[in-house]
């Protein structure tokens, strides 16, 4: 195979359908494979007999997204994997194409970020309105999840997506090992995605709460397991969070020490996973310009 698209789901089989629609009509499935996971949710299997064409992987409990994916990238045969989200789908037709030309040109690259629109519009037309006006294309220091590409062979030469992040700054980890490699990640927003969120609806269902609990215990693992000294970093981000966050909001206070004890709980699990990298990476991460959030 040449290309592997890769997908964890849960939860939200319509969208999922909306992805898998799409990107059928992208497709040469002679040499392209869609593998999907399933993080166990029982309506999504619905999707089985209806998408014969792609690769299910289906867990009767939920392991959490970086795990899954972690398990799905074992699976894949592509010498090119592409991640996807289950809301997010391209919208540059020659995706694939211009992927594969990114990497012929610079071997060098080991991860491309694509250009994410977000937002739910009527057609694909008016996302990429959305986009940016002007062809940008440099060295960046990590990516998206809804929208990326890596070789096989450097995601294979790093340990993958960590199991022991649950969700949200899993590419982060894989990022800093890639570039810790020698290898560099390349942001192209001639490559274009739409990740069809509703802000307005996510920031209505408290989902901010959420992602911050889970982002400050990641963090804290992220420079436990990559970072040489990770005491003053760690002092620094907890310092930063409680003072924006934790001072001002109930909800944030206590989500600031129940991530904080959780992390203090899993350390001795985390540390099994130390790896750090070397300073000259932490270096190139800081010169590196930042991608789009």
């Amino acid at each position: 195979m040449e290309i592997s698209i890769l997908i964890v789901t849960k939860n939200r089989p319509d969208e999922l359908e909306i992805t898998l629609n799409k990107l059928f009509s992208l497709l040469d499935l002679s040499i392209h494979e869609v593998l999907v996971f399933i993080d166990g949710c029982k309506k999504t299997e619905a999707l089985l007999i209806k998408y014969p064409w792609v690769q299910w992987e289906n867990s009767l409990i939920s392991i959490s997204a970086s795990p899954a994916r972690n398990k799905l990238y074992q699976k894949a045969s592509g010498k090119i994997f592409i991640g996807l989200d289950d809301d997010a789908h391209p919208l540059s037709t020659n995706f694939i194409a211009k992927t594969q030309s990114v990497f012929l040109e610079n071997e060098r690259i080991g991860i491309i970020a694509f250009q994410e629109i977000r937002g739910v519009f009527e057609s694909d037309e008016e996302a990429l309105k959305r986009a940016e006006p002007d062809i940008a294309k440099y060295k960046t220091n990590d990516f998206v999840g809804c929208g990326f590409a890596i070789r096989k062979e450097i995601y294979d030469m790093t340990n993958g997506f960590p199991v022991w992040i649950d969700i949200y700054g899993e590419e982060s980890c894989l990022a800093i090992e890639v570039l810790d490699l020698g290898y560099e990640i390349g942001y192209d927003n001639s490559i274009i995605v739409n990740h069809r969120v509703d802000k307005i609806k996510r920031l209505g269902q408290g989902r901010n709460y959420f992602r911050f609990g889970k982002q400050l215990k990641n963090s804290l693992f992220f420079y436990v397991v990559y970072y040489p000294n990770p005491i003053l970093k760690i002092a620094k981000l907890l310092f930063h969070n409680f003072k924006k966050y934790a001072l001002y909001d109930l909800k944030y206070f206590v989500l600031f020490w129940k991530s904080t004890f959780s992390a203090g709980k899993e350390l001795f699990y985390v540390l099994k996973f130390r790896k750090p990298v070397q300073n000259s990476t932490l270096q190139k991460i800081k010169m590196l310009k930042g991608i789009k959030y």
